[in-house]
């Protein structure tokens, strides 16, 4: 007999989209806190209450998985966690199976493979509510006495039933040594087994009333899954989310660039002038307001992501994109990977943990960066602004669509190219995809997935970029000029004789061939630690003021790059060196915390090295062959 002032470890599992992240959020409150499983980078989120009896309770949201037949990153956590195999945890004391009500067929299967196991089991059966306007009657008392285990109905969304819940978690729970359906066999037979097994109790505890009525679920899928009307709707969806993270983002961007404005000027009036202070006002608050400006467009970007999930739509926007994806030999379950990359490629690398096919996943890692991340969107706004002067916005904007579409087609095409080189796994790769039912998106769960997102990127911010910030500033400013002197007097003469400066004219000669001159072979190489270090460089460079608000800044950065020339009076930004940058920053990948990361996603610093070199290397080659071939055609 367990005393009250001990703690239980409860493992939650479930299969995706039953509701267990609403669960958790309802047990556990605020007392959250979020990690990494040991030796493996799949979030571990915990969270502890109390229950009636005073019995204080550690909670682990394990990842969801449709079988303990584990395939992906994510279920061979749960899988492992479960049988006491995972690096550094122990084995729960109770699972808690969360059940989705209304599909209680296909979501029994997991639960009565956790029973198998042999730990004690609580069933908590969800979304009672949507099983009951679907017409099904559900009778928790027989599904109890058949799986012999506690089943409590719950609504977790409104918090109906979570005291009972918690009343069922006591110790000790008796374990299923032989369950009904037996568990001795191969595997083959215990699944036959199994499903004679649910079909049989689902149809004593959740008898269905099937009179020929659509559900809005089937209404909404009849127009949002056909071949056309559900294509035209993932377009237009795919189009309204990026129009909004050009447009409306400006303000929340304007407002955060003002207020680390107010800060520098606060900061160099509160220090003597002197190295320190052009550290802190140039190095570290200019460098994260150069970082922190894109948060707004990361946000809004996730707000759309998780409208999408929770809202059931994202299952869908999978689904239409299954067979797309299959052509360049991927599945559906890559779409979320790469459409979030086009926020930050960090989370998109990060979201591949669910694809079950390591080759798959490691296809998805590589070709990611591909999709043009919002951090690019400074640099391609001023070069396609003097590529096209003339042009109406609306032709601004298609050519920005067309560089997009530039890296999605040639990252499917790598995708198809690398499907064939790599070896093959050593199971097969299926994709298996639930497709919920539309629900309402709940606020707490909504404000909660962007605030993790949010606060995983200003995390980055605040330690890799900013390391990154304080070298960068270091390189620009050392070795100093001596007193007096004409570089002392003049920023862009100052910067050319800076170990930056150096490196820019020591480069020059490997990017002369792309029509870069050291300004801008320097802007592209401090480009590497954060794409959106290239303007500022060029802004430097041309000793542009940074007291003069944005407008101004961009159009007068816009006047002398057209007017910069090289020694013999060439101009240096020509149409073809414009697009030349485009194609270059369209496939570089200018982003060392996102090499970083694939080091750690893929356990394997050569295939991040090799990614960083390759696309590097490709992104030169691209833009070689359009200045060169636009040069020899006399553009």
């Amino acid at each position: 007999m367990s005393s009250p002032s001990e703690q239980h470890l409860v493992a939650l599992v479930g299969n995706p989209n039953a509701g267990k992240t609403t669960l958790f959020n309802a047990l556990t409150g605020a007392n959250q806190k979020v990690g990494n499983y040991s030796g493996v980078t799949v979030s571990r989120k915990s969270g502890s209450f109390r229950t009636p009896h005073g019995r204080k309770i550690e909670l682990v949201d394990l990842p969801g998985c449709y079988s303990l037949k584990a395939q992906s990153l994510d279920e061979k956590v749960t899988r492992n966690f479960l049988i006491g195999e995972q690096d550094d945890e122990v084995s729960p004391d109770i699972c808690v199976c969360v059940l989705d009500s209304s599909a209680l067929e296909r979501h029994l299967q997991l639960a009565m493979e956790v029973i198998e196991l042999g730990h004690p089991v609580v069933i908590a059966l969800n979304m009672v509510d949507l099983a009951e306007s679907r017409g099904i009657h559900l009778d928790p008392t027989i599904l109890s006495e058949e799986l012999g285990v506690p089943v409590v109905p719950v609504q977790a969304n409104k918090g109906k039933g979570i005291l009972e819940l918690k009343q069922a978690l006591r110790l000790p729970l008796p374990a299923i040594e032989t369950p009904l359906w037996g568990c001795s066999g191969s595997a083959e037979e215990r699944l036959a087994a199994r499903t004679e097994f649910i079909q049989i109790i689902c149809g004593q505890a959740a008898r269905r009333e099937n009179d020929g009525t659509l559900t809005l679920t089937d209404k909404l899928d009849k127009f949002l899954l056909a071949p056309f009307t559900g294509w035209v709707t993932l377009i237009a969806i795919m189009l309204g989310v990026f129009w909004t993270i050009f447009s409306l983002s400006s303000y929340p961007m304007d407002l955060i660039e003002l207020s680390f404005e107010s800060l520098g000027e606060l900061t160099a009036a509160s220090f003597p002038k002197g190295d320190f202070n052009d550290l802190l006002v140039n190095g570290v608050i200019a460098g994260l307001s150069g970082t922190l400006v894109f948060l707004p467009q990361i946000v809004i970007l996730f707000i759309f992501i998780a409208l999408m999930e929770a809202s059931g739509y994202m299952a869908r926007a999978a689904f239409l994109m299954d067979r797309v994806m299959n052509v360049v030999g991927l599945s559906g379950k890559a779409f979320l990977p790469l459409l979030s990359s086009h926020a930050c490629a960090i989370p998109g690398i990060m979201a591949t943990r669910t694809i079950d096919s390591a080759k798959e996943r490691l296809i998805t890692i590589l070709i990611a960066p591909w999709m043009s991340c919002s951090a690019r969107i400074p640099v391609y706004t001023v070069l396609i602004t003097m590529l096209l002067p003339h042009s109406s916005p609306l032709q601004k904007a298609g050519f920005m669509l067309g560089v997009y579409s530039l890296g999605i087609v040639t990252a499917l095409i790598a995708a198809r190219i690398l499907k064939g080189r790599l070896a093959e796994d050593a199971t097969p790769s299926h994709f298996m995809l639930e497709l919920p039912p539309y629900r309402l998106p709940q606020t707490g769960y909504l404000l909660r997935h962007i605030w993790d997102r949010a606060w995983a990127f200003l995390k980055r911010a605040g330690t890799i970029i900013l390391a990154l910030c304080i070298i960068l500033w270091a390189l620009e400013t050392y070795p100093k000029p001596a007193v007096g002197s004409a570089a002392s007097e003049n920023a862009s003469l100052a910067l050319e004789q800076s170990y930056m400066g150096q490196i820019g004219h020591a480069v020059e000669p490997v990017f002369e061939p792309l029509g870069y001159d050291w300004r801008t072979s320097t802007a592209v190489m401090m480009s590497f630690a954060a794409r959106e270090v290239f303007k500022s460089s060029l802004m430097v460079t041309y000793s542009i003021s940074e007291e003069i608000d944005e407008d101004a800044q961009d159009s007068l950065l816009e006047d002398k790059l057209a007017a910069a020339t090289w020694p013999d009076g060439r101009k240096i930004y020509t149409p073809l060196t414009l697009l030349s940058l485009l194609v270059f920053f369209i496939y570089a990948l200018q982003c060392l915390p996102t090499t970083a990361v694939v080091a750690r996603e893929t356990n394997s610093y050569k295939w991040a090295v090799g990614q960083l070199v390759g696309m590097s290397l490709f992104a030169y080659l691209a833009a070689l062959a359009v200045f060169q071939i636009g040069t020899l055609l006399g553009f």
